[in-house]
């Protein structure tokens, strides 16, 4: 069903009219019709002429039915020839499904050289390996294929209502006459009851709604009596065009709203916005049924298929639809929205950073934060599609043809922590943008570092029951760490609050925090780093400011090793700073030993009495 659904339209698909020949007129009108399977058939008799078009062709009618073994195939051999910068876009795609994904990036990047200012291109050179990062992502669900599925037949496009009443679109209907794009019946919509142990009862067809043309995906107001849903524009009276040359009927997808009446539905009308030009569908309606998002090729779009919005005024009546932008949509296709009661759109995209095909994305919209990938294990190198969350009752589901056919199933959440950084400056309170933010594990060691938005915020989703540091940095702010304690669930708000820089310049000395160093060495260790690099910003904004560093052990060993510790120790803290871009001549150490301890503990000090001892001081010779 992928080209109903993803592709929104039965029109007939962008053609090289100067590479078609006779001897290609029959294949390119199965291509045409959208019959995927027959066309190939008929292209792959021509395989071996060795002709660029045929190429390119089958390798789309593998691409349009998601075969991504023969995609590939035939993409190696159209690409021996320059193609237009959207076939080496889809032949990373079908890379990238089949885990070759080196491979994918050097696709990517001569679509990158053919549309460098595409959305896609820009974020993809921008960060090129995002994939480790993307795989350690921390995971927000648990996934589990569902009962109800047809193993032969695409199902896909789950909702649950508060009501448990649990609607889907299927094409298990073997009565119905085939598509033929991939062979299969037309799409119905089914129901099952949501039981209270998790499981669903055996759907049936909503035969009041489903028509002979394909039917679904549905959205449900959350009173339960109002349906929106996709169908054909074939119902209406004359909403097709004609294409001629091939002997074909355009049709496209509308957008349908019924309502229930003593449990059955009824009064069904198409809504007004539809157009025969372009398709509407795959609908999604707010918690307050004030919002209807929807999908379409119309013009005003990014590019591809779009996620827009309308207002619903009642009597269906609807306001003017809007486009939801570019931090929404991209150039390619932006489909299958839905909002939850909280606020949060998801949608499924092939036009970001993801594992290939379709990845399922999500935004707050209320929050106003940046779209993100959900990640493992709902994204695979397959289509992944079609996500919906009922809050209420804490359970999602999606859809996916990582089996080889559009199946259902359910996501459930993993316990995860929500943690919102504002970056400020401490005495004024004025967000800091584009501070640099890290965030460690409890090893201290780096997990990712972002860059705060306008507002100075970074958001982290990470995992319950498990502490982390923040660590914030800002040119002319003295750089520092923040705790996240362990919480289960929720949100947590990090206030990162930086000084300016020159408060640590005091009369005599640069007061960082404490430098130690561990038991018996001298290397700078992370921690020491962090602090040091304070002092490099100091000596940048104060070029004539010379300093002496006085390196402090312990009193444990003799007084002559100490000494000889501390002075490696002085000594690789100058060459740290030096490492850092400040002149040799600006710095200067020397190690005192245990000669001047801060705690004057003899030999009884605690361990934390030797760590205190275990220091560094930054004299200011020259201001």
């Amino acid at each position: 069903m992928k080209n109903l659904y993803i592709s929104l339209s039965f029109m007939l698909a962008a053609q090289f009219a100067m590479a078609q020949s006779r001897e290609t007129e029959k294949a390119d009108k199965l291509y045409a019709r959208m019959e995927y399977v027959d066309a190939a058939n008929e292209y792959m008799k021509l395989s071996g002429k060795s002709d660029p078009y045929v190429y390119r062709q089958l390798a789309e009618s593998y691409y349009n039915v998601f075969n991504s073994k023969e995609a590939v195939k035939w993409y190696a051999k159209a690409t021996e020839s320059q193609q237009e910068a959207e076939i080496y876009y889809h032949y990373a795609q079908m890379l990238k499904a089949e885990g070759r994904y080196e491979e994918a990036n050097a696709q990517m990047r001569k679509f990158a050289q053919l549309k460098p200012n595409d959305e896609r291109s820009v974020a993809f050179m921008k960060d090129p390996d995002y994939l480790p990062k993307l795989r350690n992502q921390t995971r927000l669900f648990d996934e589990k294929k569902l009962d109800i599925n047809d193993e032969k037949y695409s199902s896909f496009g789950a909702v649950l209502t508060d009501d448990n009443n649990f609607y889907f679109t299927s094409a298990r209907n073997t009565a119905r006459k085939t598509y033929g794009a991939n062979e299969q019946p037309f799409l119905d919509m089914y129901m099952a009851t949501y039981n209270a142990d998790g499981t669903l009862s055996e759907p049936t067809p909503i035969a009041d709604v489903n028509s002979k043309w394909h039917d679904g995906p549905a959205a449900v107001s959350a009173d339960g009596n109002t349906m929106y849903f996709s169908s054909e524009s074939f119902k209406e009276s004359k909403q097709f065009e004609r294409d001629k040359d091939n002997n074909l009927k355009l049709g496209q997808v509308y957008l349908y709203k019924a309502t229930k009446a003593d449990g059955k539905w009824g009064n069904i009308q198409p809504l007004p916005f539809n157009e025969k030009t372009y398709s509407t569908g795959n609908p999604a309606i707010s918690a307050d049924g004030k919002t209807l998002y929807f999908v379409s090729n119309r013009p005003g779009g990014q590019g591809g298929n779009d996620i827009w919005k309308v207002e619903v005024k009642g009597n269906n009546t609807y306001g003017e639809p809007q486009n939801l932008g570019d931090k929404i949509n991209t150039p390619a296709n932006d489909n299958f929205p839905y909002i939850t009661s909280e606020g949060k759109l998801y949608f499924s995209s092939d036009g970001r950073k993801g594992f290939g095909a379709l990845d399922v994305f999500v935004v707050d919209l209320k929050k106003g934060t940046e779209v993100m990938n959900v990640g493992l294990p709902i994204n695979s190198g397959q289509d992944d599609f079609a996500f919906s969350f009922n809050d209420r009752k804490n359970i999602g589901f999606f859809s996916s043809n990582r089996t080889g056919v559009d199946q259902l199933y359910s996501a459930t959440p993993i316990c995860g922590v929500e943690a919102i950084v504002m970056v400020r400056d401490a005495n004024t309170g004025k967000p800091l943008a584009s501070a640099r933010v890290s965030i460690l594990d409890e090893r201290n060691n780096v997990i990712e570092t972002r860059t705060a938005d306008a507002g100075g915020k970074v958001v982290y989703n990470v995992d319950c029951d498990r502490a982390y540091t923040i660590q914030a940095s800002m040119t002319g702010y003295e750089q520092n760490s923040f705790p996240i304690a362990k919480t289960h669930g929720g949100e947590v708000n990090v206030m990162a609050d930086l000084k300016p820089i020159e408060e640590i310049v005091k009369e005599v000395v640069v007061e960082l925090n404490d430098i130690f160093f561990e038991f018996d060495k001298s290397n700078i260790t992370k921690e020491a780093a962090f602090e040091l690099d304070k002092l490099v910003e100091v000596m940048n904004n104060n070029k004539e400011m010379t300093i002496m560093v006085k390196a402090h052990t312990d009193n444990r060993g003799s007084d002559q090793y100490n000494m000889n510790l501390s002075n490696r120790r002085a000594k690789s803290t100058v060459q740290y700073v030096i490492s850092k871009g400040i002149a040799k001549e600006r710095i200067s150490g020397q190690g005192y030993g245990e000669s001047q301890p801060l705690v004057d503990c003899k030999d009884k000090c605690t361990e934390e009495e030797h760590a205190k001892n275990r220091r560094s001081e930054f004299v200011i010779v020259k201001k």
